[in-house]
């Protein structure tokens, strides 16, 4: 199982979806939960970096990463046997901004229509995650984003919700260059461009034959 942890793990950091220390993962096996405990490096986990606790609340919650509670939270919710939390930039930025993540690529359509963003005041930290979280995940929605915190992905193990965490985030890459080249697109030729774009404008011919002036009609019109 620790080679498991340690694979998904180091991909996780490989891929920045994650910090040095941050993020966390589990298995479920029956009664039992398999948890990264805290501080644990993901992206280099060694022997003891992996708790094993009970599904309800015991002996050796206090070595587990503090995320503990909604790990246990969604378990009990559905029948995901992995989950992975992780931070992944883009997605975060977009939970700051949108009301949920909706994928603009093939791929990210072909795994989740859209991703929830989960809502915590400030003030309310971790207990109301445990409350809200499991509600946003199961059978309709693999993966959601808790705003300004991180992803929480389902899976029936640790790289099936690895997967739906990458393919979030590349999403999130995708919406996010699609709009930063809409905003582009209105912003003012600059100065040299100006100048290089009247170059390539065909020159402006005059209707009146070269050599005919314009007749000046002020002096006529007080010399009658």
């Amino acid at each position: 199982m620790l080679e498991e942890f340690q694979k998904i793990g180091r991909f996780l950091f490989q891929e920045h979806l994650v910090d040095s220390h941050g993020g966390n993962m589990s298995v479920r096996q029956g009664d039992k939960i398999f948890i990264t405990r805290q501080g644990a490096m993901l992206g280099d986990l060694r022997e003891g970096d992996i708790v094993e606790v009970g599904i309800e609340p015991g002996a050796g919650d206090e070595r587990a990463t503090p995320g503990l509670p909604a790990h246990r939270a969604v378990y009990k919710q559905c029948s995901a046997s992995a989950i992975v939390h992780a931070h992944p930039a883009h997605a975060i930025a977009l939970s700051i901004t949108d009301n949920k993540i909706v994928p603009q690529d093939t791929e990210g359509l072909n795994i989740f229509k859209s991703a929830p963003i989960v809502r915590v005041r400030d003030n309310a930290g971790l207990e109301e995650m445990v409350r809200l979280l499991p509600s946003f995940l199961g059978k309709e929605n693999v993966v959601a984003v808790v705003k300004g915190h991180g992803s929480f992905a389902v899976g029936k193990d640790l790289e099936e919700a690895y997967r739906f965490t990458s393919v979030l985030e590349h999403s999130c890459r995708v919406v996010t260059v699609v709009r930063s080249a809409g905003s582009r697109s209105s912003i003012s030729p600059r100065p040299s461009d100006e100048r290089n774009d009247r170059r390539s404008r065909p020159a402006f011919k005059s209707a009146i034959p070269p050599g005919i002036g314009v007749m000046d009609r002020s002096r006529s019109r007080y010399h009658k």
